[in-house]
């Protein structure tokens, strides 16, 4: 797991310190963004009865999201508190489907969590080729979640919102916090606002492809976000020989 130093998109209790989502000044909350109608892949991650994190299917056993979501209070959370709602794009229906004990499987550096769970009806999100995304290119993210700034944990979203944002350069200044010193090695992706911009309860979300015959190929795991203009994703290209050898594809 990468540790991060600024504002990650999971959802906690607002009195639990560490980790607390913390919303910048200005956003309003996915932040803007429109309803989606296709995500045939999209999960929902619950810790206890608490909405958490966004994922996605990659399989009908694995499911795809961010390193960061199964910790808590810098503790590994327990997989008997986990549960998925697949299924559907309203977060209280969908079936739910839990880890297969001691499944989950941290991704090399990348803030990535594979999660091995009971084969799951649902189409899953197809991975991408190498080098899958570049400078300037529209990507979109999804997930359930926040729609406010003030406390993310009263008002995550009970239907999948998208927005779609841009692909930038790392060595833009305002690229900075999300992607590692130097300008980064092309593993963290930097995505500035188009239509929006992920809040709380996003994070482990998918950023999907866009072109042609590509809505279902997956480009990155959204993991952090200033709430206001840039965005921070893991990039997917760069940890396929890993994620096909774990899932066994």
């Amino acid at each position: 797991m990468k540790l991060r130093t600024s504002s990650r998109l999971f959802v906690v209790p607002a009195l639990v310190a560490l980790g607390t989502v913390v919303p910048a000044p200005g956003a309003s909350a996915v932040i803007g963004g429109s309803v989606s109608t296709y995500a045939p892949w999209a999960v929902r991650m619950v810790v206890d009865d608490t909405p958490f994190c966004t994922a996605t299917a990659i399989g009908r056993e694995w499911i795809l999201s961010a390193s960061h979501c199964f910790f808590e209070a810098g503790e590994r959370i327990d997989d008997s508190r986990i549960r998925f709602r697949v299924g559907a794009l309203d977060q209280r229906k969908g079936t739910v489907v839990r880890p297969v004990p001691g499944s989950t499987h941290g991704v090399g550096i990348a803030d990535m969590m594979l999660i091995k769970v009971p084969p799951m009806d649902v189409e899953p999100a197809r991975l991408p080729a190498r080098d899958s995304v570049r400078p300037g290119q529209i990507v979109r993210q999804y997930g359930w979640g926040a729609t406010c700034q003030e406390d993310e944990t009263t008002c995550q979203s009970d239907v999948l919102k998208e927005a779609d944002q841009r692909v930038l350069a790392p060595d833009q200044p305002r690229c900075e916090r999300f992607t590692p010193p130097g300008g980064g090695d092309g593993r963290d992706l930097c995505l500035g606002r188009v239509t929006g911009i992920p809040g709380g309860g996003d994070s482990g979300g998918p950023v999907m492809a866009t072109g042609p015959g590509e809505r279902d190929i997956i480009v990155a795991v959204e993991n952090d976000s200033d709430r206001d203009h840039t965005a921070g994703a893991g990039n997917v290209s760069l940890v396929l020989d890993e994620i096909h050898q774990v899932i066994g594809t």
